[in-house]
Order: C-alpha cells, then sequence, then structure tokens
C-alpha cells in the first residue's frame, strides 16, 4: 500500500504530541484508532503510535475514541432473538502472574446459573493459551460463522465470540504480530459484539486500570460492571493476575444503578480458602490447561482451581443482578458443577459451534481424563 505524504507527517506529529505527554481528544483518538486499524499508516508509525500512548498513559477520552475506532470500523455484532440481556467476563491478559484459564470455564458456570454468557475471547498474546486456544483444542472450530454463536446464544443460553472472527480488519491483523502490550489490551475486552450484551466482568492486568476500565465502560453505554485485579500473598502487589484471587486479596471497582463502588475482596468473602499461587498457576501447555479445565468442568477436581472458577463466576452472578451475596453465589457455582449443568453447557457449545467434529474431540478428552 501507498501511504500518502501528508498524512504520514500528520500522524508523525501526533505520535510526537503523545510523547510530549499531550492528551488527544476522544474525537482525535477515535481518527488516529481509526488510522491504525484500517491500516491507513506503515507498520513503523503504528507501532510507534501504540507505544506512545501507552507509555504517556491514556485517558478515558482517548480509551473511549479507541472504542469507538474499534466498534465503528472493526466490530462483526450478532442481534439475538432474546428477551434477557447477557453478561460477558473476559480478562485484558498481560497480567504478571499467569493462571490456568479462569474466564473461559467462569463463562460455562455462570451460565449453569441462569446468566446468559455472550462470551468473547481471543489466542494468547502474552500467556500460554487464550480462551480460543482452549476451546479449539476442545472442539470449537473458529471458521464457525457467527450465525452458530447467535444461534447457541439463543437456545442454550452461551456462546463463544472470537476476536479473530467478530475483529478482523485491524485487530485481527495486529494481533498476529504484536507481543507487546497496548492500548488494544484495555479495549479489545471492551467491545460489545452481542448487541444483548449490558453487563461485563472485566480483569485488569494492573491495579490503577480498574477505575480507568468502569469510567469507559459507563461512557461507552454498559450499565453494569465489575473490574477486578487479583493479587497473591506470597508475591509483591504490582504482581497479579487478572481474575478474583483465592490465593490473595482483590481489588474491585464495580459500577451498579449509575455509582461506582471500591472495594476488596479475599478468598474467605466467598466462602473458600486462600491457596497458594502455585496451586491455580498455569501449566506449562495449552494441552495441559485445557485437561485442568476439564478436570473442574466436569467434577473430578474439586481442589482451588475448582474455587478459581466458582469466585469468578460468582462475580458474573453478582454484576448481572442473578445473585448479589458473593458467597452464595460461589456455592450456586459449585453445586451447578457437581451436577453436570455446567460440562452440559460445554457440550451444547460444541455441537453448535464446533462443526463436525466438535463434540467428538471434547468426549475424546474426557474419556481421558477418565482413563487417568
Amino acid at each position: 500500500m501507498k501511504y500518502k505524504e501528508e498524512n504520514m507527517r500528520e500522524f508523525g506529529r501526533v505520535i510526537g504530541r503523545l510523547c510530549r505527554g499531550e492528551d488527544l481528544s476522544r474525537e482525535e483518538s477515535l481518527e488516529y484508532y481509526r488510522q491504525v486499524i484500517l491500516d491507513e499508516q506503515p507498520e513503523l508509525q503504528q507501532g510507534a503510535f501504540l507505544v506512545a500512548h501507552l507509555m504517556k498513559g491514556p485517558t478515558v477520552a482517548e480509551l473511549s475514541g479507541a472504542w469507538d475506532a474499534l466498534y465503528q470500523y472493526d466490530t462483526e455484532k450478532i442481534a439475538p432473538d432474546i428477551q434477557e440481556q447477557c453478561c460477558d467476563i473476559v480478562g485484558t491478559g498481560s497480567d504478571v502472574l499467569k493462571t490456568v484459564n479462569v474466564s473461559t470455564p467462569a463463562a460455562f458456570i455462570a451460565s449453569a446459573c441462569g446468566v446468559r454468557m455472550a462470551k468473547k475471547g481471543a489466542r494468547l498474546v502474552t500467556g500460554v493459551s487464550g480462551a480460543t486456544d482452549i476451546l479449539e483444542i476442545m472442539g470449537l472450530n473458529i471458521e464457525m460463522p457467527l450465525s452458530a454463536a447467535n444461534r447457541c446464544l439463543e437456545q442454550y443460553g452461551i456462546c463463544y465470540l472470537p476476536g479473530e472472527s467478530f475483529l478482523k480488519a485491524g485487530w485481527g491483523r495486529l494481533i498476529c504480530s504484536m507481543r507487546f502490550t497496548s492500548v488494544f489490551n484495555i479495549i479489545g475486552p471492551l467491545t460489545r459484539p452481542c448487541e444483548s450484551t449490558s453487563s461485563i466482568v472485566i480483569g485488569a492486568y494492573a491495579e490503577h486500570l480498574c477505575p480507568l476500565l468502569i469510567d469507559v465502560l459507563r461512557e461507552t453505554g454498559t450499565t453494569a460492571a465489575m473490574s477486578i485485579y487479583g493479587m497473591s500473598d506470597g508475591h509483591h502487589r504490582r504482581q497479579g493476575i487478572d481474575e478474583i484471587s483465592v490465593c490473595g486479596e482483590t481489588s474491585v471497582v464495580e459500577l451498579c444503578d449509575g455509582k461506582v463502588e471500591y472495594y476488596t475482596l479475599r478468598p474467605e468473602d466467598f466462602g473458600v480458602r486462600c491457596c497458594t499461587y502455585e496451586e491455580i498457576a498455569s501449566k506449562g501447555s495449552a494441552e495441559e490447561n485445557v485437561m485442568a479445565v476439564l478436570r473442574v468442568l466436569s467434577g473430578r477436581d474439586e481442589g482451588p482451581l475448582a474455587d478459581l472458577y466458582a469466585v469468578n463466576a460468582a462475580a458474573a452472578l453478582r454484576v448481572h443482578g442473578v445473585e448479589r451475596d458473593l458467597k452464595k453465589g460461589a456455592f450456586m457455582a459449585r453445586e451447578k458443577i457437581a451436577d453436570g449443568s455446567v460440562l452440559e453447557k460445554l457440550r451444547k457449545l460444541m455441537e453448535c459451534q464446533g462443526g463436525e467434529t466438535g463434540t467428538e474431540k471434547l468426549e475424546e478428552l474426557l474419556k481421558h481424563i477418565d482413563s487417568r
């Protein structure tokens, strides 16, 4: 592609402004992120812009403008024919302490508890396995059209929306070649590919991001949200996870009924014991993480990892108004794992979004667990 010299120079001046610590308006942010998303600048300029913006520290207006650009120019949407509103649970990634995948199994649990879950995700950026990676191993066919996800959500109250499918023009191109944190790590998880989504639990890779994420969500139309940053008692506060923690404190910023509340949580607030980080740490490969997830969802592992999934599902139940009491929500989550409801949700998703071999792949993995 041949780039216009005048546009390159203007974009270069914007990079200089960011390097000097100058803020952009929401409208300016929308325009320059539009140029990145639509590949209207050379890759070197795009990378410089993304790094300069993150190092300056993006404002709420700038993040809202970037969200506008992603939503308007790069997000394909589904519009399920349902009466109820939907919830999402997702993390920013780029956290220091890596756990076995959390938001994906928590979404299946929350769905089994009665919340319609329009769960989005993507491949790994900085960790061992992203949501798309583990679901593909379980049987998801990422080439299935979004209409399959729409049908799954309508019929079974759960769907998976891969960023690789609903974000194509810019984000899909960038995510394939980027291995550093950028504003896309912040706004990507805030996108709304499902038009019925009204609430979200969003994990942050840094504690200071929690209020910023809530402010952006409020600015862009979300009415109920919880932003979380988990910590480990055995590590420095800056070394955290983008989930509710069962190995230490969790910092929470919650948006409910137009009001924002700040508070902290401990595992004991959910009725579970405080474990060590090592008990929930990511395994060495995506395949190992998949088996760890399936052992919990099939009821075979009732240890710290099951606690981790239950408390994060409880957050979705709270933010969506199904069960505001977190301890009761965690107990409900464990009950749904035990009675097989959660595993049935996973089976239904593979039936809808796995193509011809999805169900077969999942059942083979479950047989492998049984044989061990």
